[in-house]
């Protein structure tokens, strides 16, 4: 029997308070912004990492651990987070995981060390990991199952691209024209105009009368920083390094125990239900996969574009915004495609397009022309990737009971963590070995393949079209 300690339960009267009543596009509007500020961090500090390690003398060691501890942090603690919220009030946690991921960036621009800094990261993750599983929770909270659910994700999905856009091109500039510092403090005034906001547009939820499940919750936490550690170090050593081995061996271990644990728990932190049905693990599986099959464009073309046709940080970022814009675009009609031919078929087709992209990439050269060699495969990316998104997440969170909807949420939110690096660990492991960039977009059209595997399988061709 799990270890546990019970959360006292609050009458429903005082488990919510009243707030003054706004539209729910506001409410919407503004975990959107969440979302998106948590998805362009990424970017900012990987922009900013060159100015970080001449300015606080950071080692290679010393900046990789920059990267490493905010993704140890973040995969670790999701689902703990989505739990979280589920007993607490999703959007009590919901504030403390802003709150904590803006007081972090705001420290973090300041930085007189290294090791601050690698301190203040790991804060950041924290802080994400409460904020992004709450915020999907309350948007499948306030928006029921069908059409609005559909176009709610959609909007989310669709302002986090055009925010990677934007940041990107900021980013660019202000790396270009001025400190590394400025960069990284590009998240704070969004940060502080979500906390601002909040209490006034976004309605607390009712508590779930649960306990917190804390033996599943370390061994989780431990399991998947284990795992994405692992991973995230693959990408810059062998996969038969003993550091690597030795972190995903630990990492798949402790998650089976996880997975005994949960069968025993009077009440899990993730209701092992969540995968008895084919469809939502087909979702699951198609989340775990996405990642692979696009993260190794940022990665690679941006090296192209600086290294092997000399342009700027600022022209990269450029070339690059065609994505997410297209990503953006995409994401809407995505949701009314959906309504009219299926979950099963939409996903497919983005898959489809992912698998094309990555195709057409394999032929890049050192002479190959942006317009006629780049810019339509991150067409086919930004499209296929906007299909992708949203039907995973409407199949995975859709017929769940109250007390759950922020585990699977901190589930979903996982399985992207978990893909995103596994997927840039197999990717960079591949371009090594085989010397070449072709190599990486042939592993990621395999990533895209199997994101399409995991739509052909699900039963219902016509799911979610009501």
């Amino acid at each position: 029997m799990s270890a546990q300690v019970s959360v006292q339960p609050v009458p429903q009267a005082a488990a919510v308070r009243p707030v003054r009543r706004a539209r729910p596009g506001v409410a919407l509007a503004v975990i959107a912004c969440c979302n998106a500020m948590i998805q362009l961090d990424d970017p900012i500090v990987n922009i900013a990492l060159p100015g970080m390690r001449d300015g606080l003398g950071l080692s290679a060691v010393g900046a990789a651990w920059v990267i490493n501890v905010y993704l140890l942090a973040f995969g670790g603690l999701l689902l703990l987070g989505g739990r979280a919220g589920d007993i607490l009030g999703r959007r009590k946690v919901f504030l403390a995981g802003v709150g904590l991921f803006t007081a972090a960036a705001m420290l973090r621009g300041v930085a007189p060390s290294g090791e601050f800094l690698v301190c203040v990261r790991a804060v950041q993750g924290v802080g994400a990991a409460l904020a992004a599983p709450s915020g999907l929770a309350l948007v499948l909270s306030m928006f029921g199952e069908g059409a609005p659910r559909r176009r709610a994700i959609a909007v989310c999905t669709a302002v986090g691209a055009v925010s990677t856009a934007g940041g990107l091109l900021l980013a660019g500039a202000l790396t270009s024209l001025s400190s590394w510092r400025w960069v990284l403090l590009l998240n704070v005034p969004l940060g502080v105009a979500i906390l601002v906001l909040t209490p006034f547009v976004i309605e607390e939820t009712a508590r779930s009368l649960g306990r917190f499940d804390l033996a599943g919750a370390l061994v989780s936490a431990l399991g998947a920083a284990s795992l994405v550690y692992g991973l995230a170090q693959a990408a810059e050593r062998p996969w038969s390094d003993p550091v690597v081995v030795g972190c995903v061996v630990a990492g798949v271990a402790l998650l089976v125990v996880f997975v005994g644990i949960e069968r025993h728990a009077e009440q899990p932190i993730v209701a092992l239900r969540l995968f008895a049905d084919r469809d939502r693990v087909c979702a699951y599986l198609g989340t775990l996969a996405v990642p692979g099959a696009l993260i190794g464009t940022y990665f690679f073309l941006n090296q192209f574009f600086q290294q092997e046709s000399g342009w700027g940080p600022l022209t990269a970022a450029a070339a690059l915004v065609t994505l997410p814009v297209t990503m953006a675009v995409t994401a809407v009609f995505a949701a009314r495609l959906t309504e009219h031919i299926g979950a099963k078929q939409v996903m497919a087709i983005g898959a489809a397009l992912l698998l094309s992209g990555n195709l057409w990439l394999t032929q890049l050269s050192a002479t190959s022309g942006y317009w006629d060699a780049v810019l339509p495969a991150l067409v086919m990316l930004g499209a296929g990737m906007a299909f992708c998104v949203l039907p995973p997440t409407v199949l995975a969170t859709s017929g769940l009971r109250p007390g759950e909807v922020g585990a699977a949420a901190g589930v979903l939110n996982s399985l992207q963590s978990v893909g995103g690096s596994l997927g840039l660990a197999t990717l960079v492991t591949v371009s090594t070995h085989s010397e070449g960039m072709s190599a990486a977009f042939l592993t990621g059209s395999a990533f895209a393949a199997a994101a399409l595997l995991a739509a052909l399988c699900l039963r219902r061709p016509g799911a979610f079209t009501r």
